[in-house]
């Protein structure tokens, strides 16, 4: 096993705890408002990435012979005002995104709505194909239909009628849909601006951060100008800092898995993260995984896994 392998697993181990664990961190708190959550959760993490982009700058400022200031002018000023407007736009997707979050977990359950984000595979492959003009084979298009079903039989355990289905949850599971939906345009979005250069990952997850925190604490304080109480309790803001960091913090790990990793690598190292979620929701949140849920879970992990290889050939 090469010294690259190795550390991308090591961090891509560490990145499917993390990532896996949010789901019970959102569950685990539902008595705190999900507009207030999930702008907090955005602030946080911003906060966490402020000092990893510094740290970044410090490295790459040799570029420019020592000097910071042109380099932050250069990748971070210049870009921020060229790309203003599609910032903008990519910020207003990541708060509804991040606020939806919080309410489709919620409906859906932890075991399902991380089941669901896994359509993520599919929806890059669409994006992909209708905004960057990228190749579809027809293996893919098979085992994306294929990953949806895995998906229909975890769901409805295995009864494939939703028509009996709990309609909260159902709605839960359209809503973790449209999340991972929207998650996946906005990262095509920001596709373009890596390939420009014009920010780098970790640049554009404080940039997008910021924007959608500031987004989502403003509608906040707009709409709901009496909640401000969700603010003085301290065990609002102990799941506040433990959500924004596990987020941050997994995100993280996931940046550092693909700088070992090729994507489609990284892609498959992280596709178990609902069977971590499921075993943190069994033991914390008391949800059932049943044997419909593990079936489900392996036709959808298998699924991704040839997916990303047909398109990594």
């Amino acid at each position: 096993m090469s010294n690259d392998l190795r550390k991308g697993l090591i961090f891509g181990i560490i990145g499917i705890v993390l990532i896996g664990f949010q789901p019970i961190v959102a569950n685990s708190a539902m008595f705190i408002d999900s507009h207030a959550f999930a702008a907090m959760t955005c602030l946080i993490e911003a906060i966490i990435f402020l000092p990893i982009m510094l740290l970044e700058l410090k490295v790459n400022k040799s570029r420019y012979d020592g000097n910071t200031e042109l380099l932050v002018n250069k990748s971070i000023l210049k870009s921020l005002k060229k790309n203003f407007w599609l910032l903008i736009f990519i910020g207003i997707i990541f708060s509804v995104n991040q606020l939806l979050f919080f309410v489709g977990y919620r409906l859906a359950g932890a075991i399902n709505g991380s089941l669901t984000q896994k359509t993520s595979v599919f929806f890059g492959l669409l994006y992909g194909y209708l905004l960057l003009k990228e190749k579809i084979s027809r293996l893919q298009i098979v085992f994306s239909i294929v990953l949806f079903f895995g998906l229909v039989i975890a769901i409805t355990q295995g009864s494939l009628n939703f028509l009996a289905f709990n309609i909260d949850i159902l709605i839960g599971v359209l809503l973790v849909l449209l999340i991972t939906a929207l998650w996946m345009f906005g990262h095509t979005l920001t596709k373009n601006l890596f390939s420009k250069k014009e920010f780098t990952p970790i640049q554009m997850v404080f940039v997008r951060n910021v924007l959608s925190g500031f987004i989502l604490i403003s509608t906040f304080l707009i709409f709901s100008p009496l909640g401000l109480s969700v603010f003085y309790n301290s065990l609002n803001w102990f799941f506040f800092i433990v959500m924004g960091t596990v987020y941050g913090v997994g995100l993280f790990f996931w940046y550092k898995t693909l700088s070992y990793l090729d994507v489609s690598n990284a892609t498959i190292v992280l596709s178990p993260t609902p069977i971590v979620t499921a075993i943190f929701a069994t033991i914390m949140l008391g949800e059932h995984f049943t044997i419909f849920s593990l079936i489900g879970s392996v036709i959808v992990i298998l699924s991704i896994a040839i997916i990303v290889k047909q398109k990594k050939d």
